[in-house]
């Protein structure tokens, strides 16, 4: 479902009539409608590591405290997911965040390794102590865009075009947008309200999909051994 048509279908259930364009239209209940979509996807944005809008990134290491600005380092970035920094190079993790109570501490000290540790500060991502140059770093967070152009090339944090994709589901969209719309209209919007979070626990449950939890064994027979053949052993 695009921009447009998720107005259109919000619309035709609250009773709306149906606009043919969403974005640029003058409507005032329309511009409302679309004011409140861009909130439910920034609002939904957030409620849980969405696999849809978690990003892989990497960077060099250069020989200095700072590593360069967070912003050109991972594109969008809300916040880095804990403990997925690591050097590659030298297959280890790179630890923090540090406090900025633990930075000054460790600032203020002779002996700052051996392990490399992060903090963000101004936009800047700092290591210490500074790491050796040409170092292959990677690490997984979570993005601020949430929708994207039609074509799929060009990440946004709102709605700018009806032609424009939500990353979110766009039926949790859809319902968040419909309860939205009836609280800022001061209608009764309980039971909307009720379903949205439902669906949005639903698919906070099965986003990418989960492990079995098993206390009695390993789940696969997968155990270093000699695979051998079914059959006669009759030699």
């Amino acid at each position: 479902m695009t921009c447009l048509t998720i107005v259109q279908t919000a619309c035709q259930r609250v009773g709306l009539t149906s606009p043919n364009a969403a974005i640029g239209n003058t409507d005032a209940q329309i511009i409302q409608m679309v004011a409140l979509l861009n909130e439910e996807g920034e609002a939904l944005a957030t409620r849980h590591v969405w696999q849809a809008i978690t990003k892989e990134t990497s960077f060099t290491t250069v020989a200095a405290e700072v590593q360069g600005a967070i912003t050109t380092i991972a594109p969008g970035l809300d916040y880095i997911i804990n403990d997925t920094i690591w050097n590659r190079d030298l297959r280890r993790p790179v630890y923090g965040p540090l406090t900025r109570q633990r930075w000054q501490q460790r600032k203020a000290m002779a002996f700052q390794g051996p392990f490399n540790q992060f903090r963000i500060r101004g936009d800047d991502l700092l290591f210490i102590p500074e790491p050796a140059a040409g170092q292959s770093c990677y690490f997984e967070y979570i993005s601020r865009y949430w929708c994207v152009d039609s074509t799929g090339a060009t990440e946004r944090a709102a709605f700018a075009n009806d032609a424009d994709v939500g990353l979110l589901d766009e039926r949790l969209l859809t319902l968040g947008l419909i309860w939205r719309w009836k609280a800022a209209k001061g209608f009764d919007y309980t039971a909307d309200l009720e379903k949205y979070e439902r669906r949005v626990l639903d698919a906070i449950a099965r986003d990418g999909s989960k492990d079995w939890i098993n206390l009695a064994d390993n789940r696969y027979d997968i155990l270093p051994a000699v695979a051998v053949p079914s059959g006669s052993w009759n030699v």
